[in-house]
């Protein structure tokens, strides 16, 4: 007779949780759903959870929380966990937990490839060679090309992924530099980089920016018009980190009127955009000379490798299965009721 059961509201791969239940062991039962909407799972579904895995696609929020009656943590396939109300999870003395060991190494490389394509070209190439191999056969026909060694990079968030990014920035000969004022001092000295005290100082340092923060109170909008037009007109932004950092309006207006160059997006503040959104025009329009050139978009795919994925959905389950089985939380992200963990890592 299992001892638990986990469900997942949405998940994210096409197999039947074979990791999950591989994981997890035979004391476990599983619903899995891949739904958008929580009101599409059967409410027994969500009463008889001992705990949830979940992914990106649902908010977790406070309506989805009171449904739970048996839940015991709740632990995020991921890294960021804005779309979970911690406060109400905490209120209910449920642990939320997230996965910050998987991924760090694909986003890394995602970052530092968004830069590259930039300075060497590749999209601009490869759409004008698309147009005509004849025409397009030409060297000059990269509006951002440029040489890396000697340029400043910027880093917004000295954490795991933020440090990552930096050592492999380091060996392209860029003068890195990072702000993140939760980052005990010091640490930018392990990494070998330069500490900066203000945004405004990364900013206008800076030749390209990459953002590696949380999503925060503090962190929505910090790139918006007014902070835009503290950047080098020449400069860079890439955002592997999540969308609504970014006043995607403004950037784009701030790419269209010249105040900065360029700009790589792997995260936006409503994924997919609405076929509204000003991105999405912006990419349903081919003819826009922006897109490619200077702009360039990827589906959230920054984390994205059948690794990642494989350790994000093992490392989860550890997760959920280590707080119900042995009581112990580890990766706490909210503050849940005392007596909701009898024990911590």
């Amino acid at each position: 007779m299992p001892k638990f059961h986990l469900m997942t509201p949405d998940a994210q791969y096409a197999d039947d949780a074979t990791i999950e239940r591989e994981t997890a062991g035979p004391d476990v039962t599983w619903d899995i759903f891949r739904e958008r909407d929580p009101g599409r799972i059967p409410a027994e579904a969500w009463k008889k959870a001992d705990a949830l895995v979940v992914w990106h696609e649902m908010p977790i929020t406070a309506e989805v929380i009171d449904r739970l009656d048996r839940c015991r943590v709740i632990v995020r396939a991921g890294v960021g966990f804005d779309h979970i109300d911690l406060d109400a999870a905490a209120e209910r003395g449920i642990p939320v937990c997230n996965t910050p060991d998987y991924g760090t190494s694909e986003v890394a490389d995602h970052a530092i490839a968004m830069m590259l394509n930039f300075k060497r070209g590749l999209s601009s190439y490869h759409r004008r060679l698309m147009d005509s191999p004849q025409e397009g056969f030409d060297h000059s026909r990269a509006p951002l090309m440029g040489r890396l060694r000697g340029r400043t990079l910027g880093i917004i968030g000295l954490g795991r992924i933020g440090t990552a990014t930096a050592l492999r920035a380091k060996a392209f000969g860029l003068d890195v530099v990072c702000y993140d004022p939760q980052v005990s001092r010091g640490a930018e000295i392990a990494v070998g980089v330069r500490r900066v005290e203000s945004l405004r100082a990364l900013l206008e340092t800076s030749d390209i920016v990459s953002l590696h923060c949380p999503l925060t109170d503090g962190t929505r909008g910090m790139i918006n018009a007014e902070t835009l037009k503290l950047m080098k007109p020449g400069a860079i932004l890439i955002n592997t980190a999540r969308g609504a950092i970014v006043d995607v309006p403004a950037l784009l207006a701030a790419l269209r009127d010249g105040v900065i160059a360029g700009a790589g997006l792997d995260v936006l503040p409503t994924e997919p955009p609405a076929p509204e959104d000003a991105i999405a025009r912006a990419y349903a329009d081919r003819a826009d000379p922006m897109t490619g050139e200077r702009l360039l978009l990827s589906p959230h795919a920054a984390w994205s490798s059948p690794e990642s994925v494989a350790d994000a959905r093992r490392l989860a389950v550890e997760t959920a299965v280590m707080c119900v089985a042995e009581g112990r939380i580890r990766n706490l992200v909210n503050k849940p009721a005392p007596a909701a963990m009898t024990a911590a890592e």
